[in-house]
């Protein structure tokens, strides 16, 4: 079983290949690059899945489980966002208009990821490749007890200490000899690899059962 996990970054992907008991990390500008390597199931950190209006009941659900903390859920994806408009300011306009929820500024810069996993998803529907969010499992791996923000000192350790006890022995070599120079922050490599073991093993979905969207995509969060 090989699993992939990937989190983006400015200039791209980190993904963390999880293969029996190996477990590697590279980094790459694509996401087809990215995927390129035979994989058995890959989990993306990236909305996958999305309606006109931008309301998805996994994106609701995923914020009810990480309460107090719904807000590390980004919602209101919409492809009409980026397909019509590069002005936040214009497209938040007109989804006013139409009696829609404005896009945060975070959500809109993840704009062109959102659209190159959509793209690639569909271009490769026979893949087994599915949206996981990593605050959902690093909330398991905690046994649902609530993480501290995990650009904090104490989240970070929290996090680190959870990956090593799922087997990521190399994290902290990760975190600095591999990471150095590739853009990439820490919290995107661990990211990563709490999408990886959602990919290995995932453990649940919100929901359990995927609605789909106009393309047949999945509306579904693994964790």
């Amino acid at each position: 079983m090989i699993a992939v996990g990937l989190d983006g970054f400015s200039r791209g992907w980190v993904a963390v290949t999880v293969d029996g008991d190996r477990r590697s990390i590279s980094f790459h500008t694509d996401i087809t690059d990215a995927l390129s390597r035979p994989f058995d199931r890959a989990g993306i950190d990236i909305p996958i899945g999305m309606t006109d209006d931008g309301e998805r009941d996994c994106d609701l659900l995923a914020r009810a489980r990480l309460r107090p903390h719904n807000s590390r859920v980004f919602t209101g994806a919409r492809r009409w966002l980026w397909q019509q408009f590069d002005d936040p300011d214009l497209a938040n306009a007109e989804a006013v208009r139409c009696g829609q929820s404005r896009v945060s500024r975070q959500l809109w810069h993840l704009g062109k990821k959102i659209m190159e996993v959509d793209a690639f998803v569909r271009a490769n529907a026979t893949r087994d490749i599915r949206e996981v969010h990593p605050e959902l499992v690093f909330l398991r791996l905690n046994r649902g007890e609530p993480l501290p923000r995990k650009k904090s000192e104490e989240g970070d350790a929290l996090r680190r200490r959870l990956l090593k006890q799922s087997g990521f022995r190399e994290i902290d070599r990760w975190l600095t000899q591999m990471r150095i120079g590739t853009g990439a922050k820490r919290d995107d490599v661990l990211d990563a690899c709490a999408v990886a073991l959602a990919a290995r093993e995932p453990c649940g979905s919100v929901p359990e059962a995927a609605s789909r969207d106009a393309y047949g995509l999945p509306m579904q969060v693994w964790f």
